[in-house]
């Protein structure tokens, strides 16, 4: 008896694409936890230490915003890769371009705005 193979699927023809295009999405799961994480970490560590009550509200908005930020990565990341499996089958895949520079721009932007906090505060003081 001849065992019958089975018959490739529509996934099978691109295997590499739809294998990068997994990974992909788990290092954007990945990155959701890693932001959940330091958000908890960084109010927790806020509130072991002596501080005003603006400092709290601060904290723990920049955390809720962070928790926000992450389900917004997870729900974006999931949409992302189910379009692009789509596209590798329908062999219509074309890159996200301007995604990135939005990101690019954006994450500049951020550093722009708390690297002068940051390099003002160790030179105040708190690296001693």
């Amino acid at each position: 008896m001849k065992e019958e193979r089975p018959k490739p699927t529509e996934d099978s023809k691109y295997i590499q694409q739809h294998l990068a295009n997994e990974r992909t999405f788990l290092a954007w799961i990945r990155t959701s936890i890693a932001i959940i994480g330091i958000a908890f970490l960084m109010i927790n560590l806020h509130e072991k230490s002596t501080s005003n009550a603006l400092s709290t509200a601060i904290v723990q908005l920049i955390g809720a915003l962070a928790v926000v930020i992450s389900i917004c990565t997870i729900v974006f990341s999931t949409i992302s890769y189910v379009m692009k499996t789509k596209q590798i089958n329908e062999q219509t895949f074309r890159p996200s371009r301007p995604l990135i520079w939005f990101l690019a721009s954006l994450l500049l932007l951020i550093t722009g705005l708390f690297l002068p906090r940051v390099s003002i505060g160790v030179r105040g003081g708190l690296a001693r």
